[in-house]
């Protein structure tokens, strides 16, 4: 039995022209006219309930039966509501009809032209970039968001007091959510365990390996970022910690599937830090740190040279750094040895013949003293000072004659008789002319390699 009254089908198949029907196709049409409505109306009230709406409108029912794939209604798409009306055709037969609006043609025809409306166009716009909202005047300013965090929160907040008071109740928050699955949320959490623990090498060799590879962590690249900035800050003496973060910056550089470009910025500080920082780790560790500074200045070259067509005011101030903490007599051995290893990071040949050797000469005057010095005030803790000097002297002169090396690779030059530079008194003239470019200290280093073609390459720098 269907609830659907028959009488309707009938009526409209009269309308039609179908004059004869009977009662078991009556019967089955209404059935499926009732399933019909029930289905347009499930479909409508989803369409309400997402909308977040107690009160089913026209809209609700034309998009169900769009997504129904029923051809919809037309002339309902309106803002004010439906009046419907009633009347009697005879006893017990009510009819239900929309009232329309009656319109006076004469008002209609006096009154103004309406303006013309503008063309539509579509503008398309960024809502974020990489988690950062750009301030563009469609996005909301940061005044005004900052304005909705500084609102009192919690129970009982009165936003008067709250206004008085300074609104101590205040609570930061980003203007744009970045939601982590809980997945990301505990491989973020093995991860940054594996970096910090001493004792289990094969875990941290895993995380390493994974961070190379795993191509799902873009989300999770600021969060490292600022993992490594925390703990490079925090962490200046303890160089297994500093390490670590190398590696693990190391890692997310090589993965080609995170796209680092947003970050580099981010990530230089920390690498600068463990490159050309004045006092890394403790007196016990002494030269450990020097490993530390090799691996920050292959970084930062990797940075520089994989960044540096979005960004290209990235190397020259990076190389602006190293040479100024280079040309720092203030500044430790340790801090020369990265700005060193650095500025040979940067294109090698070109940079170290331009910045590294003309300076050469009266930088060597300083390693003279620290190595060849006198002792260090008598005391043990003075000679052991005195000590430590000359050991990062001499790892300092080891960067020099490595920087130094690159110019003999791609020197084509003659070395004269056999290959040794020529007779004696041309010897002597190429070791005046090697002494006056870098100094007598470090031209005497180079002279004891006996490499003539590595000191032509260096006069002709």
């Amino acid at each position: 039995m269907s609830v659907w009254n028959p009488d309707n089908i009938k009526d409209v198949a009269e309308s039609v022209g179908i004059s004869a029907l009977s009662e078991d196709v009556l019967q089955a049409l209404s059935s499926d006219v009732e399933y019909r409505l029930s289905q347009v109306l499930e479909e409508a009230m989803k369409f309400m309930r997402h909308s977040k709406r107690t009160l089913l409108t026209t809209q609700d029912v034309s998009q169900a039966l769009r997504v129904l794939d029923v051809e919809p209604l037309y002339g309902y798409e309106s803002t004010r509501p439906l009046r419907f009306e009633e009347a009697s055709i005879g006893p017990g037969q009510p009819l239900f009809y929309v009232e329309d609006e009656e319109v006076d043609f004469e008002k209609l025809i006096n009154l103004p032209l309406p303006k013309v409306p503008r063309e539509i166009s579509f503008t398309a716009h960024w809502l974020a970039v990489e988690g950062v909202q750009p301030s563009i005047p469609q996005n909301p300013t940061t005044a005004d968001s900052r304005n909705q965090e500084l609102l009192p929160k919690g129970p009982g907040a009165n936003s008067n007091l709250a206004a008085i008071s300074g609104n101590d109740n205040v609570t930061v928050k980003p203007l744009v959510k970045h939601i982590l699955s809980k997945e990301l949320q505990l491989y973020f959490e093995k991860i940054c365990s594996a970096f910090l623990d001493e004792s289990n090498e094969e875990y941290r060799i895993a995380a390493l390996a994974s961070l190379r590879t795993d191509p799902g962590l873009h989300q999770l690249v600021p969060y490292l970022v600022q993992f490594v900035a925390e703990k490079v800050t925090h962490n200046l003496k303890n160089l297994f910690v500093l390490t670590q973060m190398m590696h693990l910056t190391s890692a997310m550089l090589e993965n080609d599937s995170l796209n680092i470009d947003p970050y580099a910025s981010s990530l230089v500080p920390p690498v600068l830090t463990c490159l050309i920082g004045s006092r890394l780790g403790t007196e016990s560790t002494r030269l450990a740190h020097f490993p530390l500074r090799a691996l920050s200045a292959s970084l930062l070259g990797l940075i520089a040279k994989k960044y540096s067509k979005s960004s290209h005011t990235l190397k020259p101030r990076l190389a602006r750094t190293c040479l100024k903490h280079f040309l720092d007599p203030t500044k430790p051995f340790g801090s020369h040895y990265g700005a060193i290893m650095g500025l040979q990071s940067f294109d090698g040949k070109e940079v170290v013949r331009a910045l590294v050797v003309p300076n050469l000469a009266e930088y060597g005057t300083l390693l003279q003293e620290a190595i060849e010095g006198g002792g260090g005030g008598g005391d043990a803790a003075g000679m052991k000072r005195e000590e430590l000097r000359r050991d990062e002297a001499g790892m300092v002169v080891g960067a020099i004659l490595g920087a130094l090396g690159s110019l003999e690779e791609d020197y084509v030059g003659g070395l004269g008789v056999n290959g040794t530079g020529g007779d004696g008194r041309e010897e002597e003239m190429l070791k005046s002319k090697v002494s006056e470019k870098i100094g007598p200290f470090l031209a005497g280093r180079i002279v004891g390699l006996g490499r003539p073609r590595l000191m032509k390459a260096i006069v002709e720098a």
